[in-house]
Protein backbone atom coordinates (compact mmCIF):
# COMPACT_ATOMS: atom_id res chain seq x y z
CA UNK A 1 0.00 0.00 0.00
CA UNK A 2 2.86 2.36 0.88
CA UNK A 3 4.53 1.74 -2.50
CA UNK A 4 1.23 2.48 -4.23
CA UNK A 5 0.92 5.88 -2.55
CA UNK A 6 4.55 6.70 -3.34
CA UNK A 7 4.02 5.76 -6.99
CA UNK A 8 0.81 7.79 -7.13
CA UNK A 9 2.59 10.81 -5.62
CA UNK A 10 5.35 10.64 -8.22
CA UNK A 11 2.78 10.23 -10.97
CA UNK A 12 0.85 13.31 -9.89
CA UNK A 13 4.13 15.25 -9.58
CA UNK A 14 5.06 14.23 -13.12
CA UNK A 15 1.65 15.04 -14.62
CA UNK A 16 1.25 18.40 -12.90
CA UNK A 17 4.82 19.74 -13.07
CA UNK A 18 7.34 17.81 -15.14
CA UNK A 19 5.15 17.00 -18.15
CA UNK A 20 3.82 20.58 -18.67
CA UNK A 21 7.33 22.00 -18.18
CA UNK A 22 8.77 19.55 -20.69
CA UNK A 23 6.01 20.32 -23.17
CA UNK A 24 6.67 24.03 -22.79
CA UNK A 25 10.40 23.58 -23.41
CA UNK A 26 9.72 21.45 -26.49
CA UNK A 27 7.24 24.05 -27.75
CA UNK A 28 9.72 26.87 -27.26
CA UNK A 29 12.35 25.03 -29.33
CA UNK A 30 9.87 23.80 -31.94
CA UNK A 31 11.24 26.35 -34.40
CA UNK A 32 14.84 25.76 -33.31
CA UNK A 33 17.12 28.29 -31.68
CA UNK A 34 16.29 30.79 -34.42
CA UNK A 35 12.58 30.49 -33.65
CA UNK A 36 13.24 30.99 -29.93
CA UNK A 37 15.46 33.99 -30.67
CA UNK A 38 12.91 35.54 -33.04
CA UNK A 39 10.13 35.14 -30.48
CA UNK A 40 12.16 36.82 -27.74
CA UNK A 41 13.53 39.52 -30.06
CA UNK A 42 10.08 40.84 -30.97
CA UNK A 43 9.61 44.47 -29.90
CA UNK A 44 6.56 43.54 -27.83
CA UNK A 45 8.46 40.70 -26.11
CA UNK A 46 11.45 42.90 -25.30
CA UNK A 47 9.15 45.61 -23.95
CA UNK A 48 7.09 43.14 -21.92
CA UNK A 49 10.20 41.58 -20.35
CA UNK A 50 11.63 45.02 -19.60
CA UNK A 51 8.35 46.14 -18.05
CA UNK A 52 8.23 42.98 -15.95
CA UNK A 53 11.79 43.59 -14.76
CA UNK A 54 11.03 47.19 -13.79
CA UNK A 55 7.92 46.15 -11.88
CA UNK A 56 9.77 43.35 -10.07
CA UNK A 57 12.61 45.66 -8.99
CA UNK A 58 10.30 48.49 -7.90
CA UNK A 59 7.87 46.25 -6.03
CA UNK A 60 10.66 44.30 -4.34
CA UNK A 61 12.29 47.47 -3.01
CA UNK A 62 8.98 48.91 -1.80
CA UNK A 63 7.76 45.65 -0.32
CA UNK A 64 11.03 45.07 1.51
CA UNK A 65 10.95 48.49 3.15
CA UNK A 66 7.22 48.63 3.86
CA UNK A 67 7.00 44.97 4.86
CA UNK A 68 9.82 45.23 7.39
CA UNK A 69 8.30 48.40 8.85
CA UNK A 70 4.88 46.82 9.16
CA UNK A 71 6.30 43.67 10.77
CA UNK A 72 8.28 45.72 13.30
CA UNK A 73 5.27 47.90 14.10
CA UNK A 74 2.98 44.90 14.58
CA UNK A 75 5.44 43.11 16.89
CA UNK A 76 7.25 45.98 18.62
CA UNK A 77 4.67 48.77 18.38
CA UNK A 78 3.87 49.24 22.08
CA UNK A 79 2.00 52.43 21.19
CA UNK A 80 -0.66 50.38 19.38
CA UNK A 81 -3.82 49.30 21.11
CA UNK A 82 -4.76 45.64 20.96
CA UNK A 83 -7.71 46.36 18.68
CA UNK A 84 -5.63 48.35 16.20
CA UNK A 85 -2.96 45.65 16.15
CA UNK A 86 -5.53 42.94 15.41
CA UNK A 87 -7.12 45.09 12.71
CA UNK A 88 -3.83 45.77 10.93
CA UNK A 89 -2.82 42.14 11.31
CA UNK A 90 -5.99 41.06 9.54
CA UNK A 91 -5.64 43.71 6.84
CA UNK A 92 -2.18 42.38 6.00
CA UNK A 93 -3.75 39.05 5.00
CA UNK A 94 -6.42 40.67 2.82
CA UNK A 95 -4.61 39.82 -0.47
CA UNK A 96 -4.75 36.15 0.52
CA UNK A 97 -8.53 36.30 0.83
CA UNK A 98 -9.26 38.49 -2.20
CA UNK A 99 -8.74 37.36 -5.78
CA UNK A 100 -6.01 39.34 -7.61
CA UNK A 101 -8.60 40.24 -10.25
CA UNK A 102 -10.83 41.73 -7.55
CA UNK A 103 -7.81 43.55 -6.14
CA UNK A 104 -7.11 45.03 -9.57
CA UNK A 105 -10.74 46.09 -9.90
CA UNK A 106 -10.58 47.79 -6.50
CA UNK A 107 -7.56 49.79 -7.66
CA UNK A 108 -9.34 50.81 -10.87
CA UNK A 109 -12.40 51.94 -8.89
CA UNK A 110 -10.29 53.90 -6.39
CA UNK A 111 -7.63 55.36 -8.68
CA UNK A 112 -9.05 55.02 -12.18
CA UNK A 113 -10.01 57.92 -14.47
CA UNK A 114 -13.59 57.73 -13.22
CA UNK A 115 -12.64 58.32 -9.59
CA UNK A 116 -12.00 61.68 -7.96
CA UNK A 117 -8.44 60.75 -7.01
CA UNK A 118 -7.62 59.37 -10.44
CA UNK A 119 -9.13 62.37 -12.21
CA UNK A 120 -7.10 64.73 -10.01
CA UNK A 121 -3.82 63.02 -10.83
CA UNK A 122 -4.66 62.86 -14.54
CA UNK A 123 -5.40 66.59 -14.53
CA UNK A 124 -1.88 67.26 -13.26
CA UNK A 125 -0.42 64.89 -15.86
CA UNK A 126 0.21 61.85 -13.65
CA UNK A 127 -1.64 58.75 -14.82
CA UNK A 128 -2.01 55.88 -12.35
CA UNK A 129 -4.33 53.26 -13.81
CA UNK A 130 -3.46 51.90 -17.27
CA UNK A 131 0.11 53.04 -16.63
CA UNK A 132 3.23 51.89 -14.78
CA UNK A 133 2.26 53.27 -11.31
CA UNK A 134 -1.00 51.33 -11.29
CA UNK A 135 0.80 48.13 -12.27
CA UNK A 136 3.24 48.62 -9.40
CA UNK A 137 0.40 49.25 -6.93
CA UNK A 138 -1.46 46.14 -8.13
CA UNK A 139 1.62 43.95 -7.79
CA UNK A 140 2.45 45.48 -4.41
CA UNK A 141 -1.08 44.67 -3.26
CA UNK A 142 -0.73 40.94 -3.96
CA UNK A 143 2.83 40.65 -2.62
CA UNK A 144 2.58 42.77 0.53
CA UNK A 145 1.88 39.94 3.03
CA UNK A 146 4.92 37.94 1.95
CA UNK A 147 7.58 40.05 3.66
CA UNK A 148 5.46 40.77 6.74
CA UNK A 149 4.68 37.10 7.35
CA UNK A 150 8.34 36.11 7.00
CA UNK A 151 9.74 38.73 9.35
CA UNK A 152 7.07 38.74 12.09
CA UNK A 153 7.70 35.21 13.46
CA UNK A 154 11.44 35.90 13.71
CA UNK A 155 10.86 39.13 15.63
CA UNK A 156 8.48 37.33 17.96
CA UNK A 157 10.97 34.51 18.51
CA UNK A 158 14.00 36.66 19.34
CA UNK A 159 12.05 38.92 21.70
CA UNK A 160 12.89 42.52 22.54
CA UNK A 161 15.42 42.03 25.35
CA UNK A 162 18.52 42.72 23.25
CA UNK A 163 16.96 45.78 21.64
CA UNK A 164 15.92 47.12 25.05
CA UNK A 165 19.43 46.53 26.38
CA UNK A 166 20.94 48.44 23.47
CA UNK A 167 18.52 51.30 24.06
CA UNK A 168 19.38 51.32 27.76
CA UNK A 169 23.08 51.62 26.86
CA UNK A 170 22.31 54.73 24.82
CA UNK A 171 22.05 53.36 21.27
CA UNK A 172 19.83 55.29 18.90
CA UNK A 173 16.93 53.55 17.17
CA UNK A 174 18.71 53.31 13.82
CA UNK A 175 21.87 51.94 15.45
CA UNK A 176 19.83 49.38 17.39
CA UNK A 177 18.16 48.23 14.19
CA UNK A 178 21.41 47.72 12.26
CA UNK A 179 23.46 46.25 15.11
CA UNK A 180 20.84 44.16 16.90
CA UNK A 181 17.62 43.65 14.91
CA UNK A 182 18.95 43.34 11.36
CA UNK A 183 21.40 40.44 12.00
CA UNK A 184 18.51 38.44 13.45
CA UNK A 185 16.01 39.05 10.64
CA UNK A 186 18.22 39.31 7.56
CA UNK A 187 17.66 35.74 6.37
CA UNK A 188 13.93 36.12 6.84
CA UNK A 189 14.14 39.30 4.75
CA UNK A 190 16.11 37.47 2.04
CA UNK A 191 13.49 34.72 2.00
CA UNK A 192 10.76 37.37 1.78
CA UNK A 193 12.58 39.08 -1.10
CA UNK A 194 12.79 35.79 -3.01
CA UNK A 195 9.06 35.18 -2.50
CA UNK A 196 8.27 38.75 -3.54
CA UNK A 197 10.31 38.50 -6.73
CA UNK A 198 8.74 35.15 -7.63
CA UNK A 199 5.20 36.42 -6.99
CA UNK A 200 5.82 39.67 -8.87
CA UNK A 201 7.32 37.79 -11.79
CA UNK A 202 4.24 35.62 -12.23
CA UNK A 203 1.47 38.07 -11.33
CA UNK A 204 -1.27 38.13 -13.96
CA UNK A 205 -4.80 38.87 -12.77
CA UNK A 206 -4.41 42.20 -10.96
CA UNK A 207 -1.93 43.53 -13.51
CA UNK A 208 -4.16 42.54 -16.43
CA UNK A 209 -7.07 44.53 -14.99
CA UNK A 210 -5.02 47.59 -14.03
CA UNK A 211 -2.74 47.74 -17.08
CA UNK A 212 -5.25 47.32 -19.86
CA UNK A 213 -2.67 45.06 -21.60
CA UNK A 214 -1.65 47.73 -24.12
CA UNK A 215 1.07 46.46 -26.47
CA UNK A 216 4.43 48.22 -26.08
CA UNK A 217 3.03 50.34 -23.27
CA UNK A 218 1.58 48.41 -20.33
CA UNK A 219 2.14 44.78 -21.27
CA UNK A 220 4.07 42.43 -18.99
CA UNK A 221 5.54 39.04 -19.80
CA UNK A 222 2.59 37.12 -18.33
CA UNK A 223 -0.02 39.16 -20.19
CA UNK A 224 2.01 38.78 -23.40
CA UNK A 225 1.93 34.99 -22.97
CA UNK A 226 -1.83 35.24 -22.50
CA UNK A 227 -2.16 37.31 -25.67
CA UNK A 228 0.05 34.95 -27.70
CA UNK A 229 -2.03 31.97 -26.61
CA UNK A 230 -5.22 33.82 -27.54
CA UNK A 231 -3.71 34.52 -30.98
CA UNK A 232 -2.54 30.90 -31.37
CA UNK A 233 1.09 32.05 -31.45
CA UNK A 234 2.14 29.03 -29.43
CA UNK A 235 5.89 29.10 -30.11
CA UNK A 236 6.16 32.72 -28.98
CA UNK A 237 4.06 32.04 -25.90
CA UNK A 238 6.24 29.07 -24.95
CA UNK A 239 9.41 31.09 -25.54
CA UNK A 240 8.42 33.91 -23.18
CA UNK A 241 7.06 31.39 -20.68
CA UNK A 242 10.40 29.54 -20.79
CA UNK A 243 12.23 32.72 -19.75
CA UNK A 244 9.85 33.15 -16.81
CA UNK A 245 10.21 29.48 -15.88
CA UNK A 246 14.01 29.73 -15.93
CA UNK A 247 13.85 32.68 -13.54
CA UNK A 248 11.37 30.82 -11.35
CA UNK A 249 13.60 27.73 -11.09
CA UNK A 250 16.56 29.95 -10.19
CA UNK A 251 14.47 31.63 -7.50
CA UNK A 252 13.44 28.26 -6.10
CA UNK A 253 17.08 27.24 -5.78
CA UNK A 254 17.85 30.57 -4.10
CA UNK A 255 14.89 30.07 -1.78
CA UNK A 256 16.17 26.67 -0.70
CA UNK A 257 19.61 28.16 -0.06
CA UNK A 258 18.09 30.94 2.04
CA UNK A 259 15.98 28.42 3.95
CA UNK A 260 19.03 26.34 4.83
CA UNK A 261 20.92 29.41 5.99
CA UNK A 262 17.97 30.36 8.21
CA UNK A 263 17.95 26.87 9.75
CA UNK A 264 21.69 27.00 10.39
CA UNK A 265 21.45 30.36 12.10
Amino acid sequence: MKKLWITLTYLVFFLLLIAPLGKMVMGAFEGGLSGLGDALARPEALHALMMTGLIVVTVTVLNTLLGMMMAIYLVRGSWMSGGLRRFLNSIVDLPYAVSPVIGGLMIVLLLGPGSAVGAFFEDIGFKIVYAFPGMVIATLFVTFPLMVREVMPVLQEIGAQQEEAASTLGAYGWTTFWKVTWPSIRWAVIYGIVLTVARSLGEFGAVLVVSGNIINRTQTATTLVYQDVENFNVISANSVALVLAAFSVSLLLLMEWAKKRREVR
